[in-house]
């Protein structure tokens, strides 16, 4: 089984990201359960504006798409701004969204069957708030979602500590990544033997 993790961060590489590491992280715990995964930092990518499978004139996103599709899961990584998910990870929900009239012979979404989860970093809390409105635009595009596909680290409020610059990982934070790869593994493998129905 194969994961793909989109990482959100407004930083290009190289700059050390909050989100790539929690991200990296889930894919190592995904890792303990037989699914290989990557990683791909969204901004070091020119990923164009638009709700189409391809915009032209270079978009990135046909590249990525290929990689989504040729994955079991989708791991969608996001900073908090301003109590919301970033604006990259606006963006890479609004390409999702074309997926709703890519189909199979069968009607159904070239997603259906692939599971999706979500990891959130931020210096104030709304990680809650954030994995909502993510949750509810992948599983319109087609996404599956296991419980508990939420891993997350909020720091104190007003504070200037990231997730990076942590000397460990919050024994909570480790707790819940492990439930997340667990879960969101155990659900894609039953997908993957028992498809959705037909939606035609």
């Amino acid at each position: 089984m194969r994961a793909v993790a989109l990482v959100c961060t407004l930083s290009p590489s190289p700059a050390p990201s909050s989100s790539q590491l929690l991200a990296e992280q889930t894919i190592a715990a995904l890792d303990g359960h037989g699914v290989t995964g990557r990683v791909i930092r969204i901004a070091d990518h020119d990923v164009r504006p638009g709700v189409e499978t391809d915009m032209g004139n270079g978009d990135a996103w046909p590249e990525i798409r290929a990689a989504i599709l040729g994955a079991d899961i989708l791991v969608l990584s996001t900073p908090i701004w301003l109590g919301h998910p970033c604006s990259i990870a606006q963006r890479v929900l609004e390409r999702l969204d074309a997926e709703i009239s890519e189909t199979d012979d069968e009607g159904r979404m070239l997603t259906y069957g692939k599971v999706a989860a979500v990891c959130v970093v931020g210096n104030e809390d709304g990680a809650h708030k954030v994995s909502a409105d993510i949750f509810q635009g992948l599983n319109d595009v087609g996404f599956s979602l296991a419980p508990n596909a939420v891993t997350y680290w909020v720091g104190e409020a007003m504070q200037g500590t990231d997730y990076q610059d942590l000397d460990e990982t919050p024994e909570k934070t480790a707790a819940t990544t492990k439930t997340l790869a667990a879960n969101t593994a155990h659900l894609a493998r039953q997908l993957r033997t028992a498809p959705y129905p037909s939606s035609s």
